[in-house]
């Protein structure tokens, strides 16, 4: 196992089961520290699962690793004490204020400056104003923010995002990202799950897990190659007449509507291309090859992704 200065977790051979179903198969990676690590996969694949492994939250059935140079089995007390966690929930406290929610936290991990760490918070995070506004009286970008700046608040060196970005406009979303990735200029590690294709894109490298098992890693741009996907965009007429005929044709692993137009994708390109030809000379239809998008990925992975509760 690698415990050098630039990986921050390093695991190999993990196994979890919950009530005699797999949730976790055989997982091995690395993440670089100072790094945003993003996981994509459908609901109850085993996303916040693994993420809760990999940082010594939960015990795994076999396997092994560290996390912060820790080992994610005998040091779990050490890890957790510089984890950050911010779930989909909103779980301070809605009738104390902004500062009040953030001395609290302060206090708890025994800063001894409780309230000038809450009223730096405050500042870092662009709450200033806000300050003795109640918590649940912020509308769900606040919300956000508060709930980043808590658990940030005591400086952990790995920071746990559970689809963080959830029901928050597009402004929000993308001030919080540009929160984290000055986060993690500073040295913190970031893991984030999210369904979210521009999150994911975002992300300094990607993992995609379907059902405990994963399927591919690497920046997006290594991922999106790994699939060899070749790729049309289709405009014209009646392009729902057109789904319907090519869903289910050989080579054809993905029909998905993008807008005005149609995004057909098979990694046998033999196959594909003879799917399409009858469609190919049609007046009406206008086909263009193009590169694949990660979200042509993510949809192809899933398409082929057996959920093992069936």
């Amino acid at each position: 196992m690698s415990e050098g200065n630039n990986i921050a977790i390093d695991v190999k051979g993990l196994t979890k089961s919950f009530g005699g179903r797999e949730v976790v198969h055989d997982l091995s990676m690395q993440v670089k520290r100072g790094s945003i690590y993003g996981f994509l996969g459908p609901n109850g694949s085993g996303k916040t699962t693994t993420i809760r492994i990999l940082c010594g939250l939960l015990t795994p059935d076999s396997g092994e690793g560290t996390c912060l140079g820790y080992d994610i089995r005998r040091d779990a007390d050490k890890i957790k004490r510089q984890v950050g966690y911010m779930t989909q929930r909103f779980s301070l406290y809605q009738d104390l204020s902004v500062r009040e929610n953030l001395e609290f936290v302060a206090r708890l991990y025994g800063l001894r400056d409780a309230r000038g760490a809450a009223r730096d918070m405050i500042k870092r995070l662009g709450l200033s104003g806000r300050e003795e506004q109640l918590a649940g009286e912020l509308s769900g970008g606040w919300k956000q923010r508060l709930a980043l700046g808590a658990c940030t608040l005591p400086s952990p060196k790995l920071l746990l995002l559970d689809e963080p970005t959830a029901g928050v406009d597009p402004k929000a979303r993308r001030d919080f990202w540009n929160e984290i990735h000055a986060l993690a200029a500073d040295g913190l590690t970031v893991l984030v799950s999210t369904h979210y294709m521009d999150e994911a894109e975002r992300c300094h490298e990607i993992a995609y897990i379907a059902y405990g098992h994963l399927l591919v890693h690497g920046t997006v741009d290594e991922v999106i190659a790994k699939s060899a996907l070749t790729t049309y965009t289709v405009t014209g007429e009646d392009l729902n007449g057109l789904t319907a005929k090519l869903t289910g044709k050989p080579g054809v692993d993905m029909v998905a509507p993008f807008g005005t137009s149609l995004h057909v994708s098979g990694r046998d390109v033999a196959a594909l291309e003879a799917s399409i030809a009858p469609w190919r000379e049609k007046s009406d239809l206008h086909w263009h090859p193009s590169s694949p998008s990660l979200e042509d990925v993510f949809i192809e992975l899933m398409s082929r992704s057996k959920d093992n509760f069936q």
